[in-house]
């Protein structure tokens, strides 16, 4: 399994592509060479989107990595919105503060550094938007813990709930049976949720598209 759809279909799609910013060029090709796991090309095109289409001032992050995804969202935030994005590895945080700086839009991403399952539940505030991209094996209860800050009508947007295609396949590798189990039961926990109007979306890796009732 690679990814959920033909390499032809990708082809086709890259070479549609009119995204033209260096700095999230450079971004794209350091989580390839590195093996740093961002979010698709394709499903952050959707979140920009997204983004544009809902027009949210307050925006969660879980799991900044390089700040590839946060530095996509701040350049689609209105003037006074912004974006508070939490990240537990001091490395990342490195990257992900050099390539803020070098995007300009600093002064909408609030990096903040720690354990989400301990800093969420402590967060003061609410937010229009939450864009869940963690350890699998976890996002249950960040869920749960971001539904409570996600305000009435606020979108929640998760990634890799397709997981490499393994979410659909018998044929799993042994180094991915935990994970794909994790985001399975997720899957099922994730659209039964009553507070959510929910889908799954064939884009990039697979993502969760919720609305709070």
């Amino acid at each position: 399994m690679n990814g959920i759809l033909h390499k032809s279909q990708i082809k086709y799609l890259k070479s549609l592509r009119k995204e033209k910013n260096e700095l999230i060029l450079k971004m794209e090709e350091y989580a390839e060479k590195n093996n740093v796991p961002i979010l698709d090309w394709k499903s952050a095109e959707f979140l920009e989107s997204l983004v544009q289409a809902f027009r949210p001032q307050n925006v969660l992050e879980i799991g900044t990595a390089i700040a590839y995804s946060s530095i996509r969202i701040a350049r689609s935030l209105g003037k006074n919105d912004s974006i508070d994005t939490i990240e537990k590895s001091n490395d990342n945080i490195v990257l992900a503060l050099k390539n803020i700086e070098e995007s300009s839009f600093g002064d909408k991403i609030n990096v903040i550094k720690g354990d989400a399952l301990d800093i969420i539940p402590n967060l003061e505030n609410n937010y229009d938007l939450i864009f869940l991209d963690a350890d699998k094996e976890d996002y249950e209860k960040l869920f749960d813990y971001s539904l409570k800050k996600l305000n009435r009508d606020g979108v929640i947007f998760i990634d890799n709930l397709l997981w490499k295609g393994y979410a659909a396949s018998d044929d799993v590798p042994d180094k991915y049976r935990n994970s794909t189990e994790a985001i399975r039961n997720f899957n099922n926990y994730f659209l039964e949720n009553e507070q959510l109007f929910s889908t799954i979306l064939p884009i990039g890796d697979g993502i969760g598209f919720g609305v709070k009732q």
